[in-house]
């Protein structure tokens, strides 16, 4: 092999540490249901389809749960102090 092809691999695997690290790419597997490349597959929507990336974050941002409504029973928070007076 040449020097310089090793040194450009090094270059790459480098540049994509420092992007991941700087938050200019997601390497982070969030597509559960695909196997094991889901992550790498997520450079090249967010590169050269960024809506369809857009989108997907937006789905995984619309099915996560927010937090319970409180129900009648549950202790006070400590919001309110004493009596509540309404004047009509």
């Amino acid at each position: 092999m040449n020097w310089w092809f090793l040194i450009g691999v090094a270059g790459v695997i480098l540049l994509g540490y420092l992007a991941n690290r700087l938050g200019w790419i997601d390497l982070s597997n969030k597509n559960t249901r695909a196997g094991g490349g889901g992550s790498l597959l997520t450079i090249g929507d967010e590169v050269f389809a960024p809506s369809r990336h857009e989108a997907a974050i937006e789905i995984d941002r619309q099915s996560s749960l927010p937090a319970p409504a409180p129900v009648a029973g549950d202790r006070d928070l400590g919001i309110y102090d004493g009596r509540i007076r309404i004047d009509l």
